[in-house]
């Protein structure tokens, strides 16, 4: 009897060890008072980001994809702490429903901040429409999700969390989870020290600093834009030559430097395994002329993206590529009558020019400023890590 009360007590203190090893793992947690890489610290206490990119005074879409244009005006004027927060809860599946996703389930930094599939994955297994795109340089662009229902990056953080297919919380919920947790209610503190609890404003508010601080902006091709021109290859520079030309016209939407024009385009791409057709800009807008429409998505880290298109239509580059050298038209769906794109042609060119086409966009490449993931979360949850990505696939 005596040694069963032994094993009793001796399976208490281990879980009050595990409880307090999991409370120095959270309670501990520190706010950074640096700014990330990219962004420099004002006297006023908050970040803004510097590059290379502002000492040009061109704009972006100069010719057919000028090299040194400036870029349009990214977020920033954050706080450390509000950056630091913002990643600590991006990474953190407390904000999901069950707890079971975070932001970065489908927003991999490894995968390019995209998650490898041709349709992203919410709670409970349940497939969305469409696949998750990069975060990579989002702090410029105005014009969010593949159907561009979102015009900040507010809109955009709110979309996914109350999403009953996506993260599935509601406001209320997630709050509570917020408030509940010690950790979470002394870092909010030390962010917003003004505020008595936390609020959604003040979620919404770190998510959009933490996502406005992913920049991707110091590929080979970026130095070969500032005038290293050693930084390419000569098979890279060619295919450099034939994306900006005049016959094949990558560049008329996929401008320089973000790699993207910001715009809608309507390029007449087909369902894979026969869905259903996705009208895309078409519900946004409510117009006719936008059925099948979808955001130009930047082609910064592309190589890590795959599948391509708004549903993982093209499982390769090369097939991505090809795709608009095969014709006006060729994959609309019988009895669908769309305003294609107007620089949708056919450009006619050989399968060595595509291939240097792909090859050059392996020159876009730039993770250098990847962020630190957290080796512990403020609710105790484990890290969505790779693993988990692997086990979901």
């Amino acid at each position: 009897m005596l040694r069963f009360k032994v094993m009793a007590l001796a399976l208490i203190l281990l879980a009050i060890n595990s409880q307090l090893s999991w409370a120095d793992n959270t309670y501990n947690i520190q706010l950074k008072n640096t700014c990330p890489p990219s962004f420099e610290l004002t006297e006023q206490g908050i970040c803004n980001l510097v590059n290379l990119y502002q000492q040009y005074d061109s704009i972006q879409n100069v010719g057919v994809g000028g090299l040194q244009s400036s870029l349009p005006k990214g977020r920033d004027g954050f706080t450390p702490n509000e950056i630091d927060l913002g990643r600590y809860l991006f990474f953190d599946p407390l904000l999901s429903k069950d707890g079971s996703i975070s932001c970065a389930s489908c927003h991999v930094p490894e995968k390019g901040f995209s998650d490898d599939l041709a349709k992203s994955v919410g709670i409970s297994g349940q497939v969305v429409s469409r696949s998750a795109p990069t975060l990579w340089n989002v702090g410029f662009i105005d014009k969010l999700f593949w159907d561009a229902r979102a015009k900040s990056l507010e809109e955009q953080a709110i979309g996914p969390l109350f999403a009953k297919n996506e993260m599935g919380n509601t406001a209320e919920n997630l709050l509570k989870d917020l408030r509940d947790n010690a950790s979470y209610m002394a870092l909010f503190k030390q962010t917003f020290p003004n505020e008595e609890s936390i609020e959604l404003p003040q979620v919404i508010k770190a998510l959009v600093a933490f996502q406005s601080s992913l920049i991707s902006l110091n590929s080979r091709y970026d130095q070969y834009a500032h005038g290293y021109h050693q930084a390419l290859t000569e098979n890279e520079i060619s295919g450099l030559n034939i994306f900006r030309s005049f016959v094949a016209r990558c560049a008329e939407c996929h401008q320089p430097p973000l790699f993207t024009n910001n715009q809608i385009a309507v390029i007449g791409v087909a369902e894979k395994n026969g869905d259903e057709f996705d009208a895309g800009a078409q519900t946004t807008f409510n117009a006719d002329k936008l059925r099948g429409g979808f955001k130009v998505p930047t082609l910064r880290n592309v190589v890590k993206t795959k599948p391509y298109m708004h549903a993982g239509n093209f499982t390769e580059l090369r097939d991505a590529v090809e795709f608009y050298n095969k014709g006006r038209g060729h994959e609309v769906p019988e009895g669908e009558s769309l305003q294609l794109h107007w620089h949708i042609w056919e450009p006619n060119l050989t399968d060595n020019e595509l291939d240097l086409i792909v090859e050059f966009l392996g020159a876009l490449t730039d993770e250098s400023l990847t962020p630190e993931l957290p080796k512990a979360l403020p609710s105790g949850l484990p890290v969505i890590d790779a693993k988990y990505q692997q086990d979901k696939q």
